[in-house]
C-alpha cells in the first residue's frame, strides 16, 4: 500500500502547459509563414512563365507574318483562366512595330514587350496594376510595382523630394523647395515621423533600383518615344536657375520651372502602373540607406564615371550596375541619360553615403542611376538631400 506521502503527481504544471503552447504557436506560426512564402513565389513562378510563354508565341506569330504582331492574344492561342489574366497592347503602324503583353496572377503582374523580352515585374504602360489597390499609400505617395531582380513586393515612395514639414518631420508635396542640409543618418531617423505613416523608412537602395529598373523600361519616358531610343529624362540639372527648384501639382507640366519646354530637362517619369514621379533625377541629389564602407569602383581620383565602362567594381554589388538591371542597357552611356558614378579609389576604406539622381548643374553626370561616393556619412549640403519609402 502506497502512502499519500509516496505518492506522486504525474500530471502536467501549468508553467508546462503554458510552455507547450507557446511552443506549438511559434511552430504553427512559421509553418504559416513558410506556407504563405511557398505560395507568393509559386503564383510570381507562374506569372512570369504565362508572360514568357506570351511572348515566344506573339514572336513566333511574327516570324511567320512578316514581323507583324498578332491584333490580338487569342489568336496566337493565349487566353485567360480561372487564375491568369492578360492585357495586350499592339501597334503594328509604327516603326519599329511594339507590343506589350502584361500577365497577371492573384496580384503579381510580369510584362513582356518587344524590347523587354524577359518577364519583369510590374505592368505595361496603360495597363491595370493588379497590386495598386489593394496598397493604400500615405499622402503624397506613390506606388511602385515590386521588382523580381531587386526582391522587392509592391512599395509606396514618396511622389515628391522630400519637404519639410517641421523641424524633424518630412512631407511629400509639389510646392516648396527639397529639405537639404542633412546626414543620412538624420534622414534615416527623421523618414519614420511622417504623419500617418507606420513604417515609413529612408528609402532602400533595393527600392531606388526597382523604380529605375521600372521606368526605364517604360516608353514614354524616352525622347524617341521607345526604350533606348533618344535619351531618359534627366530632370533640372543645367545649373539654370542655380537651385534646387519646388515641383508643380500638375503632372503634365514635368518642364516647371526649369525654363524648358523640351529637352532632357522634363522632370517627370512615369512608372508602368501609370503613377508619375518627380525629380527622381536632377534637383537635389538624394540619400538612400546605402552605405560604401569598402573599396570604391573606378579610378584614382575623383570623377564622372560611365557605368558600363567600368571594370572594377570595387566593393559595389553588380545588381546596381544598369546592364545588370535591365538587359537593352549594356550599352547605354550617360547620352541616354541614366547617368554616372562619382567616386574615386583613392578613397578606398572611407565610409560613404550613398547619394542618388543627381544634382541642379550634374549636367550628364544627372540620371536615375546616378551614385555619388563622395559624400562621407557625416556631410550635409544644401545640394543633398532624400526620399522616404513605406
Amino acid at each position: 500500500m502506497i502512502s499519500p506521502q509516496q505518492r506522486t503527481n504525474s500530471g502536467f504544471t501549468i508553467v508546462e502547459l503554458l510552455i507547450v503552447i507557446v511552443v506549438i504557436g511559434i511552430l504553427a506560426a512559421i509553418t504559416i509563414v513558410s506556407y504563405t512564402g511557398i505560395q507568393n513565389r509559386a503564383k510570381i513562378a507562374t506569372s512570369q512563365s504565362a508572360a514568357g510563354q506570351a511572348a515566344k508565341s506573339i514572336m513566333s506569330y511574327a516570324t511567320q507574318n512578316n514581323d507583324m504582331y498578332p491584333t490580338t492574344l487569342s489568336s496566337v492561342g493565349i487566353n485567360d483562366t480561372a487564375t491568369t489574366t492578360y492585357q495586350y497592347s499592339v501597334n503594328n503602324s509604327t516603326t519599329p512595330r511594339t507590343f506589350c503583353v502584361t500577365a497577371k496572377v492573384s496580384g503579381y503582374d510580369y510584362y513582356v514587350s518587344n524590347t523587354q523580352t524577359t518577364p519583369a515585374s510590374g505592368v505595361c504602360a496603360g495597363h491595370t496594376a493588379g497590386l495598386a489597390v489593394a496598397l493604400t499609400c500615405p499622402a503624397g505617395f506613390i506606388v511602385v510595382p515590386g521588382s523580381s531582380t531587386f526582391s522587392t513586393s509592391d512599395f509606396c515612395v514618396m511622389k515628391y523630394e522630400a519637404k519639410q514639414s517641421s523641424s524633424t518631420v518630412p512631407i511629400s508635396q509639389a510646392t516648396g523647395t527639397p529639405w537639404g542640409t542633412i546626414t543620412q543618418a538624420t534622414a534615416a531617423t527623421y523618414s519614420a515621423n511622417v504623419a500617418g505613416c507606420t513604417g515609413c523608412h529612408l528609402i532602400t537602395e533595393d527600392e531606388w533600383l526597382t523604380i529605375a529598373q521600372n521606368v526605364i523600361n517604360v516608353p514614354s519616358n524616352w525622347s524617341g518615344g521607345s526604350v533606348g531610343s533618344g535619351f531618359i529624362y534627366s530632370g533640372h540639372n543645367d545649373g539654370t536657375p542655380t537651385s534646387p527648384i519646388a515641383a508643380s501639382a500638375n503632372d503634365s507640366d514635368g518642364y516647371y520651372l526649369t525654363g524648358n519646354s523640351s529637352g532632357n530637362q522634363r522632370r517627370t517619369l512615369t512608372l508602368s502602373n501609370g503613377e508619375v514621379i518627380w525629380d527622381f533625377a536632377g534637383n537635389v541629389w538624394e540619400l538612400t540607406n546605402g552605405l560604401l564602407t569598402g573599396n570604391q569602383p573606378g579610378a584614382s581620383g575623383w570623377a564622372y564615371r560611365e557605368w558600363n565602362a567600368i571594370t572594377n567594381n570595387g566593393s559595389l554589388n553588380l545588381n546596381i550596375f544598369p546592364s545588370f538591371a535591365t538587359s537593352s542597357a549594356s550599352g547605354w552611356t550617360s547620352a541616354h541619360g541614366i547617368g554616372q558614378l562619382y567616386s574615386s579609389t583613392s578613397n578606398n576604406g572611407t565610409n560613404r553615403a550613398y547619394a542618388r539622381g543627381g544634382g541642379w548643374g550634374d549636367t550628364t553626370g544627372a540620371g536615375i542611376y546616378s551614385l555619388n561616393l563622395s559624400v562621407a556619412t557625416s556631410v550635409s549640403a544644401s545640394g543633398i538631400g532624400f526620399r522616404v519609402a513605406r
